[in-house]
């Protein structure tokens, strides 16, 4: 394939994906992995290893620039970590009992959905609020909240940035930019497990393909996450509604062209 068309494809779902990490701690295996499947004809396990691959450093970089800020709950991301890492081998070990179901739009129309919801009600809570709440009951509902993620993910295969924002933001109580950065904090380390699997499986990728991904998702993301950690709350909320909702239609659009 001319290599034009893959820096093409590359670019576009790189900015898309970069874009979705920094504001919303997205996955960007929910941009990338369609854009791949569907414009270059790549096998889709081959796709996924890539998205996720680009999703570590873009979340990595974005969880540093949070965290730099102070918009980053290491503590009690650590234990959300620790609980969607194992429920996710749960939730697939519960998947490979039942009978297959499709749901592959499910992320799409939560990202929608939650892209809507952010501009119609926007999370205005404050750090003081946050630091309302006591330090055991945080961390019990951090549990919680990663067994329900880490679960979901295995059985679903898909929509774990996304529910770990609404949940953050949501049961837990977080304001938004610290959401986001405990939320890419703990993609960056489930998305680089979930890579090593895929290339320890499937072998390495087309790496055109993964270098230009992940260039292009990690300069995307830092562009985001400097301009989501220096904007009001009220500004985030729209951007990261924005950013959201385009990027669920954009997808759908995309699933139905493969179709």
């Amino acid at each position: 394939m001319n290599l034009w068309v893959k820096v093409l494809v590359c670019f576009i779902a790189g900015i898309g994906a970069g874009l979705g990490t920094g504001f919303a701690g997205m996955s960007a295996a929910a941009v990338i992995s369609p854009m791949l499947i569907t414009f270059l004809g790549m096998p889709a396990y081959e796709a996924v290893g890539i998205a996720l691959a680009s999703d570590v450093l873009a979340s990595a970089v974005s969880a540093y620039t949070y965290g730099k800020n102070k918009n980053l709950d290491i503590k009690n991301g650590i234990v959300m970590m620790v609980a969607v890492l194992l429920f996710t081998l749960v939730g697939s070990w519960v998947a490979s009992l039942v009978p297959n179901t499709t749901m592959g739009s499910f992320s799409v129309f939560m990202t929608m959905l939650l892209g809507i919801k952010f501009i119609i009600k926007p999370v205005m809570t404050t750090k003081e609020a946050m630091s309302g709440v006591s330090a055991k009951k945080r961390v019990l509902q951090s549990a919680v909240c990663g067994i329900f993620v880490g679960f979901i993910c295995g059985f679903v295969g898909a929509g774990g940035g996304m529910m770990m924002l609404l949940l953050l933001t949501g049961v837990l109580g977080y304001e938004l930019k610290t959401a986001v950065g405990t939320s890419v904090f703990i993609m960056s380390f489930t998305a680089l497990t979930g890579a090593l699997g895929h290339f320890a499986i499937g072998g390495i990728p087309d790496l055109w393909c993964l270098i230009l991904c992940v260039a292009f998702t990690l300069i995307f993301a830092r562009i985001a996450a400097l301009f989501a950690n220096r904007a009001s709350a009220k500004t985030l909320n729209r951007a990261v509604g924005v950013v959201l909702t385009i990027l669920g239609g954009a997808i759908l659009f995309v699933n139905i062209f493969k179709g």
